[in-house]
Order: structure tokens, then C-alpha cells, then sequence
């Protein structure tokens, strides 16, 4: 199962892609980057919290177009054979795009916390027996998503976290998160680079031989930069980027989202 006492990083930036602010009659108006959302911590499979415990079709995720966060947790759910186990619902970038599924989302919220009339957030993984948010801590989610066993075998396709490279996984997320984004730039985004250039100089993957999550929060990194050119020299980078939208569906078929 997921590692019970891990956290959020405190360097993740990427928690949430969507915030809208509510109004009147539950009808979710423009983003209110303002707004604090609603914190839930809830976890699937952990001391079997609050009762969440794995079971085909019980979870919904709640995603967003356009955003690396649910980007992330699109390809996972793919990599982790998980697609036929829940439901997915994305969201348009404003309310009017995909009302039912805001509408759907706020009831979630608000029977999660008493007259909730806070601000929605996704990515959401939402619990389809009680109507409940289970949380929208990307990190969390991801977490739970790579522990989770839905097959009578109960055995997971691909060991997107194995136990013996959490660390490393975490690790690489913090360096993302801090350095690789459109909004890192300078020195530290280019010291970055340099050292996931060196890396991959002999291996094929972020953490070695074999595919992780490390493989998914860097690969979304890397395509939000921007222009091909944002990756300047770093020609293994780029070839990474090429491979993994190449050759594996589950990259292949987000490309276009990023």
C-alpha cells in the first residue's frame, strides 16, 4: 500500500490547477486565486481512513484540462492499468465549459464539509459511495493511486513507486518543483537542467533502468516549460521528452494536453 507517514512536499506547487470561487444558487464563478481552498487529507488504503479502502469503480478523480498537476495523475492512471477501475472526470478551464461536472464537484465538497462555500479545486479524488472528497493533495493522490490494488489478483500492473526508490522519488519532485518551471528561471532552473541532463547520460529513465513516477512528474515538467527551445542545449532532454511521447500510449496520448 501507499507509505503510510509520507507528506506533501513542502516545495509542490503544482497541488492545484483549478480554483474557482463560488456565488450564489452553487453557480462557480472565475478563478479567485485569492480563495484558500479546503485541505482534504484523506487517504486510500492507510489505516483505512475515514473508511477508504480499495474497490473497483468506488473513487472518481476529478481532473483539469490544460494543467501539469492532473496531467500527472492522467498518465499515472494510465501507466498503473487503473483506467477500467475509475472514473475520471475532466473539467474545462471555466465552469461554463463543463458545468455538470463542477456541479458534480461542489456537491462533493459539501458533503464533505458541513455548508461548505469555499473555492474547488482539482485534481479531486472523490469517494462515489458517500459523495465525499477523498483529497486534493496531488501528492497524496499520486501516492495512493500507485499502492492501490483493484484486480482479484490483487496484483499492480507497474511499480510506478517502489518502496526502495521513494526517496529518490520524492526527492526529484522537490528539485522540479523548486527549480523546473516556467517561473524558475535564471541560474537555478539552468543548474537543474544541467544535472537531469548529466543523469540521463547513462540511463534511460530518471532513477535508471526502469520507468517510476519520477519518469511522470519529469516528463510533465519538462513539456511545460514551454517551446522546444526552453530546454536550450540539453539534447537528452529532449530526446527523453521524444522517447517517452513515442513509446509509450500512456505519454503518447497526453502529449497534446501539455
Amino acid at each position: 500500500m501507499s507509505d503510510s507517514h509520507a507528506h506533501c512536499s513542502s516545495t509542490d506547487n503544482s497541488s492545484a490547477c483549478t480554483k474557482i470561487s463560488p456565488t450564489s444558487g452553487h453557480r462557480p464563478a472565475a478563478i479567485a486565486p485569492s480563495a484558500l481552498p479546503h485541505r482534504f487529507h484523506n487517504r486510500i488504503g492507510v489505516g483505512l481512513a475515514g473508511g477508504f479502502y480499495p474497490a473497483p469503480h468506488r473513487y472518481q478523480l476529478f481532473l483539469t484540462e490544460n494543467c501539469p498537476s492532473s496531467l500527472r495523475v492522467s498518465i499515472s492512471v494510465d501507466l498503473l492499468g487503473l483506467n477500467d477501475s475509475l472514473t475520471t472526470t475532466v473539467l474545462a478551464p471555466r465552469p461554463a465549459g463543463t458545468p455538470e461536472a463542477f456541479a458534480a464537484l461542489r456537491r462533493a465538497y459539501e458533503a464533505t464539509a458541513y455548508h461548505y462555500d469555499g473555492p474547488l479545486t482539482a485534481p479531486a479524488l472523490c469517494d462515489r459511495w458517500t459523495g465525499r472528497v477523498v483529497s486534493n493533495q496531488v501528492c497524496d493522490i499520486l501516492r495512493d493511486l500507485a499502492g492501490l490494488r483493484f484486480g482479484d489478483d490483487g496484483v499492480c500492473p507497474a511499480a510506478l513507486r517502489p518502496p526502495a526508490r521513494a526517496a529518490d522519488v520524492d526527492a526529484l519532485r522537490d528539485l522540479l518543483d523548486r527549480e523546473v518551471t516556467r517561473d524558475a528561471e535564471g541560474p537555478g532552473r539552468a543548474a537543474a537542467l544541467d544535472l537531469l541532463e548529466n543523469r540521463l547520460a547513462g540511463q534511460p529513465y530518471a532513477l535508471g533502468d526502469e520507468l517510476t513516477a519520477a519518469d511522470v512528474d519529469l516528463w510533465v515538467a519538462l513539456v511545460h516549460l514551454g517551446p522546444a527551445g526552453a530546454l536550450g542545449s540539453h539534447h537528452r532532454l529532449r530526446d527523453y521528452v521524444r522517447r517517452l511521447g513515442d513509446h509509450h500510449p500512456a505519454f503518447r496520448t497526453r502529449a497534446d494536453a501539455a
